[in-house]
């Protein structure tokens, strides 16, 4: 008979067949929220020390598609940029080039901010 929580729910936390779940859980990748699917693509100087970035959020893949994305855009743009947490960046002004390969694609991008 499995073990439960004492606490304020009754999750099972061990099992004698499985043992601790907590790990299997905490194992088990965040999943990020579906977007309202526009892909919103923005230029940015703020708390980056007046340096300019372009950022690209809402995209409705996981993180290896994100991943994959962002390398193609830093080749296209030839420039660096990292992606996590759902958002791609990429140095520097690049917003006609970024839109020109999500259109291409098939995403719904649009400019957002100034």
């Amino acid at each position: 008979m499995p073990k439960r929580a004492a606490n304020r729910d009754s999750a099972v936390v061990w099992s004698s067949g499985e043992g601790d779940l907590r790990k299997a859980r905490a194992e088990q990748p965040a999943r990020r929220p579906q977007q309202g699917g526009r892909v919103k693509v923005r230029r940015e100087t703020s708390g980056r020390r007046g340096k300019t970035v372009t950022t690209i959020s809402g995209v409705p893949l996981d993180d290896d598609g994100l991943r994959e994305l962002a390398g193609r855009l830093k080749k296209r743009c030839g420039v660096g940029g990292s992606a996590k947490d759902g958002v791609i960046e990429l140095q520097g002004d690049h917003r006609d080039a970024v839109m020109d390969v999500l259109r291409a694609d098939g995403f719904d991008a649009v400019l957002a901010g100034g």
